[in-house]
């Protein structure tokens, strides 16, 4: 969950924060949802962890089959 998502794909790509995406090299942005409350985002972000991983393949493919790099064509 972040509220400033261009900086966070920055942090990502810059490997800023250590973690999962820096130890990985996960820096492409394939999916993302926005929310109208911080609580509604933190509730949806609870429940998808909870999900297994074959879920959440579904809900990235559901929008963007190819997975494509979404960030190149992204506005805020």
């Amino acid at each position: 969950m972040t509220s400033d998502l261009l900086k966070r794909i920055f942090e990502h790509k810059s490997k800023a924060v250590p973690g999962f995406t820096a130890r990985y090299n996960v820096d492409m942005l394939v999916w993302f949802e926005a929310h109208a409350s911080v609580e509604g985002a933190i509730q949806r972000e609870k429940q998808i962890k909870e999900w297994r991983r074959g879920w959440k393949i579904s809900l990235i493919e559901q929008d963007n089959p190819h997975w494509s790099n979404l960030y190149p064509s992204l506005s805020l």
